[in-house]
């Protein structure tokens, strides 16, 4: 393998709730594995905060998030990467700070950007990219939610497309980094067992279910505008239903993977509101700033479909929601009961209701 190009990583909303469960432990764990670049993380928030202050933050959420122990020897190393820059000081003590990490890199350092902000802050953060010039050998990761709603999602790809060119957009969603999730399309589509019955046929339902132990934390601004339903249904659990439901893609790759799932979403029968379950944890109008009266939802369960010849008739379930009694990934799949039973009633054979996968 060829080495990578030396990089910095500009972190927006690098004080925040994924930087520190996800997205500073990954960028330790990729160093512990040497499959970190030569790199500088410049780390910047809303936060008053300098360079010193968020590598404390930084070491906190490595020792509470990452795997393993953090030794001394592994965090001296990797806090030398670690540069912090208020948000606030704007674009030109952007431009000077990247200037600055890019001086002590060899060669000509790429930029990484990535978006680990609130789908109102996205705008405000493209434009201060823009007027530093950090565009130039660029790419920018946006993180899900991808606006609010439709109109504010072209709103922010217009946007986008003003600064950067399409070829330099990832929009991700990082649910699907995890193995579970992954491991789908491998169980499916390599497996001659199951291909052949995945269908609506064989299948009576299917539930997908991703509760969390988890509270709202220092959410709770970005969860009291957002919502169950938008920050897991509509990203997370969409997703992992449409590797679920999709046709095989003609190749392992992002377009061909892109195109089925979109089949699937184009299928989906519009959601009856009678079939959709909103509620909240006991306490979450408790919480700070979080208004008495307050109707944002921490749990969801809703019933959806999706009219085509695989899975016409076959209902899918999706659950979800926070401070729930244990955290799990499930996928489970109800196949269908023979016609009829030959086994004796009262034997206990078969009357457990359908086999689940």
């Amino acid at each position: 393998m060829s080495p990578l190009d030396p990089h910095v990583i500009v972190l927006f909303g690098a004080t925040g709730d994924l930087a520190r469960r996800k997205l500073l432990p990954g960028l330790l764990h990729l160093a512990r594995a040497g499959l970190l670049p030569e790199c500088r993380i410049i780390g910047t928030s809303l936060d008053d905060l300098d360079t010193d202050a968020f590598q404390k933050v930084a070491r906190g959420a490595c020792e509470e998030f990452a795997v393993g122990e953090v030794t001394t020897t592994e965090w001296a190393a990797f806090e030398t990467r670690l540069v912090f820059v208020r948000q606030s000081d704007g674009a030109d003590a952007l431009r000077a700070v990247v200037a600055d990490a890019e001086r002590s890199l060899p060669g000509e350092p790429r930029r990484l950007h990535y978006l680990s902000v609130p789908p109102n802050a996205a705008l405000a953060v493209v434009r201060t990219l823009g007027e530093a010039g950090l565009v130039e050998r660029a790419r920018i990761i946006m993180e899900k939610p991808f606006g609010t709603d439709l109109a504010s999602a072209r709103k922010l790809n217009g946007a986008l497309h003003e600064t950067f060119a399409e070829e330099q957009i990832f929009r991700i969603d990082h649910f699907l980094g995890k193995e579970a999730a992954q491991n789908i399309l491998a169980f499916r589509f390599a497996n001659g067992l199951f291909e052949p019955i995945w269908n609506r046929d064989h299948i009576d339902h299917v539930q997908i279910d991703v509760p969390e132990t988890l509270s709202i934390d220092t959410r709770l601004e970005f969860y009291e505008q957002t919502g169950a339903f938008k920050d897991m249904v509509v990203t997370h659990l969409f997703q992992v239903l449409a590797f679920m439901a999709m046709e095989p893609p003609t190749a392992l790759e992002p377009l061909a993977i892109s195109e089925e799932k979109n089949k699937v979403f184009r299928s989906m029968m519009a959601l009856d509101p009678a079939k959709v379950v909103r509620g909240q944890y006991t306490g979450y109008r408790d919480e700070p700033a979080i208004s008495d009266d307050s109707e944002t939802e921490t749990f969801i369960a809703l019933k959806c479909a999706i009219d085509n010849w695989r899975w016409a008739g076959v209902p899918f379930f999706l659950r979800t929601g926070k401070r729930m009694a244990e955290g799990a990934r499930i996928i489970s799949i109800a196949f269908r009961e023979p016609p009829k039973s030959m086994f004796p009633i009262g034997s206990g054979v078969g009357a457990q209701g359908p086999d689940h996968l």
